[in-house]
């Protein structure tokens, strides 16, 4: 949106030239079209009372009955109260009305290119853009949630992203009356499958969740430049919504968490709007505030994360390189009451997750790593090298079940790799903890043998985190672990954890 569009216009004599041009509701005059799809047409208008530019979108429904009048009363109800939104990234709704069976929706005019503009233009957009644009939608759903309104169609075309980087979301309300099942014929599907929620594709209501899974979805195609679930008809887009993980292949750290943390397929254990929005902040490389409840919907509650996790791409210096796949493969809730790294209470559903370590300079612990399982218990002053490694396959105390990167940083073998600052305690303890949960409650440990086993996460301290990268501490000065044991400390007779095909 630039300057231009945004100051007055001047007396309505003056810029309003377009000679034979419509006149709706006795006060705008389409200028020129901007766009149209399956539900109208949107217009550059001249409101000539004020002297200002504005978007109008007309909007048909070329299948509805005689009732329709009806359905457009209710669109007319969404969109009213959708225009009483105030958030920075929302579109302003001017003005409703209705003239020749048509409905008209006046609305602040956005001149700037929309996310999937942007992305079939340049490709995959940078991690730090992607979080930006994901943080300021992420802020107008939470103000339209709050209102007891929900968007119902989030997708890169709804979403303008302006030169200066200001985000809008564009279209509220319009998407439910669409929904209507008397609008359309019988199982013909409105809107964009590809973007669709699981509760959704199953037939039911469309919820504040569903709107934060498509948010997922939506950053999931800006990051990886593809469409996650997208396939080549709609009967196959929608079974893969409901059986298949997103693989996420160019981001990993806060932004691969946040993102497939809103892609868990049960809506009640997606992540809550303050964690994503604490890890879209992060991936920016700042620290968000958590954000007080708005009123409104309450939003979810941490439950069963997502259990299926996609292999990471191949890294140098991982061992086994399997292991890693967290590093990508990220998050199916993070659980609340993390401070500064430690488990204040058991979390509900993470009630076998135990308090994090650290490792190295002023650490709890001293890793050297040769392998996968130890004859440790972890505490304390232990040592994880190849004096204590175990055979995974016979008894062992501890067990590596997945390791990665935070903050996407690369190993010293890439000279020219940027350093991420760290990013405080809580921040690389929360991501930790939230991979490390995500993880153990997938495929990659065995739901039958979950119920006698516990789990923790290992992190770096801030002076290791610090310590310059060499070809002696380049694998573990940055990384997470996530170790599992059995509760009652007893041995581990072989091997728990499984390869993710």
């Amino acid at each position: 949106m630039t300057d231009e569009q945004t100051r007055p216009y001047g007396p309505p004599q003056q810029t309003y030239q377009a000679a034979g041009a419509r006149i709706v509701a006795g006060r705008y005059a389409l200028l020129g079209e901007l766009g149209r799809g399956g539900m109208g047409i949107v217009w550059r208008a001249q409101d000539q009372v004020i002297g200002r530019q504005v978007a109008i979108k007309e909007l048909k429904f070329p299948n509805a009955p005689e009732d329709a009048s009806v359905l457009t009363e209710r669109m007319l109800r969404e969109v009213r109260s959708a225009g009483r939104l105030n958030d920075p990234a929302v579109v302003t709704v001017y003005d409703v009305v209705t003239e020749n069976a048509a409905t008209y929706i006046v609305m602040e005019l956005v001149e700037a290119p929309t996310l999937a503009d942007l992305v079939r233009e340049r490709g995959p957009l940078p991690a730090q853009q992607v979080a930006l644009v994901g943080e300021r939608v992420l802020s107008a759903l939470r103000a339209a949630h709050a209102a007891g309104i929900v968007h119902r169609d989030v997708k890169p075309a709804n979403i303008m992203v302006a030169p200066d980087g200001r985000v809008k979301l564009t279209d509220f309300g319009i998407a439910h009356a669409a929904d209507d099942p008397r609008l359309t014929t019988s199982g013909m599907i409105v809107g964009s499958p590809a973007f669709m929620a699981p509760e959704r594709v199953e037939g039911r209501d469309a919820m504040p969740e569903s709107d934060l899974w498509s948010l997922g979805t939506t950053l999931f195609f800006a990051a990886e430049g593809i469409v996650a679930f997208e396939r080549s008809t709609t009967a196959a887009t929608l079974h893969a919504i409901m059986t298949e993980a997103p693989y996420l292949t160019r981001v990993q750290g806060p932004l691969a968490a946040a993102i497939l943390g809103l892609l868990v397929t049960k809506p009640e254990a997606r992540m809550s709007y303050d964690q994503v929005r604490s890890l879209l902040s992060a991936a920016q490389g700042g620290q968000a505030q958590p954000t007080p409840p708005s009123g409104g919907t309450a939003m979810m509650h941490p439950g069963q994360p997502m259990t299926r996790l996609a292999p990471a791409p191949a890294k140098r210096n991982l061992r086994p390189l399997w292991l890693s796949l967290a590093a990508v493969a990220v998050i199916g809730a993070l659980v609340g009451g993390i401070f500064l790294g430690r488990w204040m209470a058991a979390p509900e559903g993470n009630s076998q997750a135990q308090p994090t370590l650290t490792y190295g300079i002023n650490g709890q612990l001293k890793i050297d790593l040769s392998g996968d399982c130890y004859n440790v218990p972890l505490a304390d002053n232990v040592t994880m090298n190849s004096e204590t490694s175990g055979n995974c396959a016979k008894n062992h105390l501890v067990e590596i079940y997945a390791k990665g990167e935070l903050l996407g940083v690369e190993s010293a073998s890439d000279k020219e790799a940027a350093v991420a600052a760290y990013p405080g305690a809580e921040v690389v303890n929360r991501i930790a903890e939230a991979i490390c949960s995500a993880t153990f409650n997938s495929g990659v440990v065995p739901q039958q043998q979950r119920s006698g086993l516990q789990w923790r996460a290992v992190v770096p301290t801030e002076a290791e985190w610090n310590r310059p990268l060499s070809e002696e501490n380049n694998d573990y000065s940055r990384e997470y672990l996530c170790v599992l044991a059995k509760t009652d400390g007893g041995q581990l007779t072989s091997q728990i954890t499984t390869k993710v095909k």
